[in-house]
Order: structure tokens, then C-alpha cells, then sequence
């Protein structure tokens, strides 16, 4: 009798088919071939399937590099995930560096922009506020021979092409001792899209960048000829008089810096001299107006009840370092033999100048000595040999008070000078969505993310990566927004980590949920193959049909009464 080899083969569909899905209603490798494919009917993998195998790759919270997809999609129904005729092997590195090659080539912001608006248009996610911020993205390696290489190329291909220089940088991530790139990124609308990403240099400061990339957006309006103004939100970076104050001609609502004396003064003012209007949730708010580098806006002094307990929490415990080192500064100065009075009080006042929140007291206490050594005689006269300083120290409870009179508080400027407009409580409201912002760069840097620092040698290809990194974000975002708006819309939950009903479910806890589905295939000897999908349970089927038609068809389903999900 004879035994057939491996009849039972099995595939790991899991949440991949949600991704797929996801990639294939947004039409994200249709529109990327239509930008870089020229008619190519021989080419098997196009650029737009290899980049939606890369977000396949990154959305799988795997940390794989990107010369092991071969080996992710090793055990994935390849052909049902990025079409007929593809598999595993032929997602080779050369594949995917090629395709990073033709992005780089064609522009990476301009590429991204180009998809990132027409999405936004279709699916109706542009509204009119635009978060901004960057982070800093650490580079493993030497690169200073790459990016030699790559700037004398640009010098003899084109003038004004600038590729991504490599370099140290202020890192955001607390490791001053890697080279790094930083990932500029404007979100907009209801599931914090990003419609707008670029790559800078390591090097690149905030205050500069900021305005080039509102400049460099604007002017990518007018190209696609949208009539749509915007409010652009950031932090105090974006607060210059110089860039923003003089040449804006845009409404803008940033945090203002600290260090001005303006803010100073207003930020340390009594309560009693602030007229607090309560906004909820902890948070408080006094309105006045400023002609700070002669515009008039409006400034929005906030407190935050929450954000004053955690800095008067750091700023006691700090205060009680600064006694300890006082403490030890001073035993160090009684027992230290000085030669005159003014070098005692020299070295008194450079301990004293170092903390503000302290008050001292000093007495000199001269040392008599004896002239020789022993016992001296009865006539023997002793002399003063030194100083010691017999210090006192405690707490400046007026210093400590004022400074933590302006713990919790911050400042929001705007040029929206109509209160119609733009509220007060508006204003305080829009300013705490960039956490949008803040949130997406927690995401790809998350260790379990595609990658939470780069290993690739070309800085063209990461700059392409940065491109196709920000594409995963714009993927689980929508995909998150659409189904907590299905959800909404049809008043059904999904239960969560502690098995309780929610309308708000993350995406990667979605993922986890789908975990363990296969496509099993049967080969029982005749020509035909059984195909089939396991695991389907009533909770993942739920899911499956929230996220629509094409989701449904990834895994086999047929949508009951035609449900309406996120594909629709």
C-alpha cells in the first residue's frame, strides 16, 4: 500500500487576512504600481505587492528584518494574501531592495503624499486640523562611506536631488552614541492618518524643519490643486519669532516655549490673580491675549491637576536629592582648613548659587595653632592657622512655593483670533489630540514592530523603508478607526483583554483574537485538493464580517444580508 507524502498541509492565515484585506480596499499596491511600474508583463512581483508584503511583515509584530520575508511568508497562504502566482521565494531581499530603490527614485515624500491624499479623499478621512512632530530613528553601522557615495552621486545625476545624511544628532531615544535619521509626520483627521511623512537627517532641528515641511505641503496642495486650508498644531518648536510669527500665513496653535520672560511671568502668577475656568478631567484654563514679536494672538494659560502631581512629585524628589549633596558639600567644607576668610566665603558661595530653593547661614570659626609641634609652654602664643565654615542649611519654603505655583502649567498661542472660530475650550481640546502624533511614534517604535532601529547599509533604501514604515501606521490606523466606527454604527462590541464589552477594541488586540486560524489543504490521491479555513469561531467570524466583503472573501466567508464593514 502506498502512503501519500505530507497530504495535510497547513498555513497560518491569523490576522493577515485583515491586513490584506485592508491593503486591498485602499488599493494601496494599485495606486504604488501605477506611480512606478512602467508596463512590465514579465515582472512577477510588482512594486506595490512588495510593499504589501512588507506591511504584511511589519503588521505581523514580528522584528523580522527584511532579507528573512522569504522565510515569514514561508508558512503564509501567499497567493491568497498578495494574489495568484506569488510565493514565498520569490520575495527575495533583491525583490524588496529593488522596490525600495524605485521608491527612493521616485521620490519617497512625494510618493507617499501622492497615495496618502487620494485615501484620505476617498475614504472621506481629511478634515482641517494638522498635527506635527518628529522623532529620531537610531541607525546601526558605519555610514559615513555610504553617504559619501551617495552624495557624489547625487552631485553627477542631479543637482537638486538631496538624499538622507546619516548622522548624530539630538536623539530622542536617549542613545547620543548612534548615528540616527529622523521621521517627520503630519497626521490629520478622525483615525489620526498620516498624510504627510518625510525623512530628515539626523541632524535636523524641529524649529527649522517645521516650517519647512508646512511650506513643502502647502505647496504639494496647490500641485493637486486642493482648496483646503488648514490649522496646524505642534509643539514649541514651531513657536519662533523669527519663522512663524513674521512670515506665517497660516493658522497655527502651538505651545509656547517656557524660556521666554513673557511666559515666565504668566506661568509663575498666583491663582488668586487668574481667572480659572474649569474644563474637566482635571484641567483648567485662563485666557489673555499677547503681542509677542508685534502679532496679536491669543495665549491659553492650562493647569493640569494630573500633570501637577506628577511634576510636584519629581520636583520634591529632587529637592531632597539636592539636600543630600548639600549635606555632604557642607561636612566636606567644616573639615576643609582654609588659608583666609575670603577663600572660605568664595567656596560658601559656589555651594550657595547652585540651589535656589535652599537658604544658608555661615559663621567662620578661625583655627589657632601652635607655632612647633608638642606640648606648648605656658608663654607659648598660638595663631590663627586657617577658617573652617560652620554651615546651616534648610529649605527656602518661599522658593519652593513660587516654583511650584507654575507646576502643571503651560501656555497655548494661536493667530485664530475669533473666538467663534476657535474656543478657548477648542483650543485645549485640539492641542491634546497631538497625542495622535505621539502615539504613532510609539507605534513603529515598538520593539515587536518591523523595526525599532534600522540595519540596512543604502540611506536611500532607508528613507524608502521610513516610506513603507509610515505605511503601516496609515494601515492600522484606518483599519482601527473603521471598525470602532462599525462597531458604533451597529451598537456591537467585541470583549477585551478582561472579557468585557467594549466598542473601542484596539487593532493589535483584534490581532490577537485571530490568532490561530489556518488554511488546511488535503490531498486525498485524486487530482483535486481540499481547501478549507479551521478555527473559525463566532467571535472571530464577528470580526471578520466588520471588516467587510473583501475580508470575508480572505477567509472563505460569505457576508450574511451583505454586511457593511470596512471595506464598503
Amino acid at each position: 500500500m502506498e502512503t501519500l507524502e505530507n497530504p495535510v498541509k497547513s498555513k497560518n492565515l491569523d490576522h493577515y487576512g485583515l491586513v490584506a484585506a485592508v491593503c486591498k480596499d485602499l488599493r494601496i499596491a494599485d495606486r504604488i504600481n501605477e506611480k512606478l511600474n512602467p508596463p512590465d508583463p514579465q515582472r512577477v512581483v510588482k512594486a506595490g505587492t512588495s510593499v504589501v508584503a512588507m506591511i504584511l511583515n511589519g503588521l505581523g509584530f514580528t522584528n523580522r528584518r527584511l532579507y528573512l520575508t522569504p522565510q515569514f511568508f514561508e508558512n503564509k497562504p501567499v497567493d491568497k494574501l498578495l494574489g495568484e502566482g506569488i510565493e514565498a521565494s520569490m520575495l527575495t531581499d533583491y525583490t524588496l531592495g529593488h522596490t525600495l530603490d524605485e521608491i527612493s527614485d521616485y521620490g519617497t515624500t512625494k510618493l507617499y503624499s501622492e497615495i496618502a491624499f487620494d485615501i484620505a479623499l476617498d475614504q472621506n478621512l481629511l478634515d482641517r486640523i494638522c498635527h506635527l512632530d518628529t522623532t529620531s530613528l537610531s541607525v546601526y553601522g558605519n555610514y559615513a562611506q555610504e553617504n559619501e557615495t551617495e552624495n557624489k552621486k547625487e552631485n553627477e545625476d542631479d543637482d537638486n536631488k538631496k538624499h538622507l545624511k546619516i548622522t548624530h544628532g539630538y536623539s530622542k531615544d536617549h542613545r547620543p552614541d548612534l548615528k540616527q535619521v529622523v521621521l517627520s509626520l503630519v497626521v490629520n483627521g478622525p483615525s489620526y492618518m498620516p498624510i504627510w511623512m518625510e525623512a530628515l537627517d539626523g541632524n535636523s532641528s524641529d524649529k527649522i524643519s517645521f516650517h519647512e515641511t508646512i511650506h513643502r505641503m502647502n505647496a504639494f496642495q496647490d500641485q493637486i490643486k486642493l482648496n483646503q486650508s488648514f490649522r496646524w498644531i505642534a509643539d514649541s518648536a514651531l513657536y519662533s519669532k523669527d519663522k512663524l510669527l513674521k512670515n506665517s500665513d497660516f493658522t497655527w496653535l502651538s505651545r509656547v516655549p517656557e524660556t521666554l520672560t513673557e511666559a515666565k511671568i504668566l506661568t509663575r502668577k498666583p491663582s488668586s490673580e487668574l481667572n480659572w475656568i474649569e474644563r474637566g478631567h482635571g484641567y483648567y484654563t485662563a485666557s489673555t491675549t499677547s503681542c509677542y514679536g508685534n502679532i496679536q494672538q491669543r495665549w491659553l494659560l492650562v493647569y493640569s491637576e494630573q500633570a501637577y502631581q506628577r511634576e510636584k512629585e519629581t520636583f520634591e524628589k529632587n529637592v531632597d536629592k539636592q539636600q543630600e549633596q548639600i549635606n555632604k558639600k557642607i561636612w566636606h567644607l567644616k573639615n576643609e582648613l582654609f588659608q583666609c576668610e575670603s577663600d572660605a566665603i568664595k567656596a560658601f558661595d559656589v555651594i550657595v548659587r547652585n540651589y535656589p530653593y535652599f537658604s544658608f547661614s555661615k559663621t567662620l570659626e578661625p583655627i589657632n595653632r601652635y607655632s612647633k609641634k608638642g606640648r606648648p609652654k605656658s608663654d607659648a602664643e598660638s595663631k590663627i592657622a586657617g577658617y573652617h565654615i560652620i554651615a546651616e542649611v534648610r529649605k527656602n519654603q518661599d522658593a519652593i512655593t513660587t516654583a511650584l505655583n507654575c507646576k502643571g502649567r503651560f501656555i497655548l498661542a494661536t493667530n485664530e483670533l475669533d473666538e467663534n472660530f476657535l474656543s478657548d475650550e477648542k483650543i485645549l481640546t485640539e492641542y491634546k489630540e497631538q497625542q495622535g502624533v505621539e502615539r504613532g511614534f510609539r507605534f513603529l517604535k515598538d520593539p515587536w514592530f518591523m523595526v525599532d532601529s534600522i540595519f540596512l547599509k543604502s540611506p536611500k533604501r532607508i528613507e524608502a523603508l521610513m516610506m513603507v514604515m509610515t505605511l503601516c501606521l496609515m494601515v492600522y490606523n484606518i483599519a482601527q478607526y473603521k471598525l470602532r466606527q462599525c462597531l458604533q454604527e451597529k451598537q456591537e462590541t467585541i470583549p477585551n483583554q478582561l472579557n468585557k464589552p467594549v466598542k473601542n477594541p484596539t487593532l493589535r488586540w483584534i490581532f490577537q483574537i485571530m490568532e490561530g486560524i489556518s488554511l488546511v489543504s488535503i490531498n486525498n490521491g485524486s487530482c483535486q485538493t481540499q481547501v478549507f479555513i479551521t478555527n473559525v469561531n463566532e467571535l472571530r467570524r464577528k470580526v471578520i464580517q466588520l471588516f467587510g466583503q473583501t475580508a470575508c472573501q480572505m477567509y472563505d466567508l460569505i457576508p450574511e444580508n451583505q454586511i457593511k464593514g470596512l471595506g464598503t
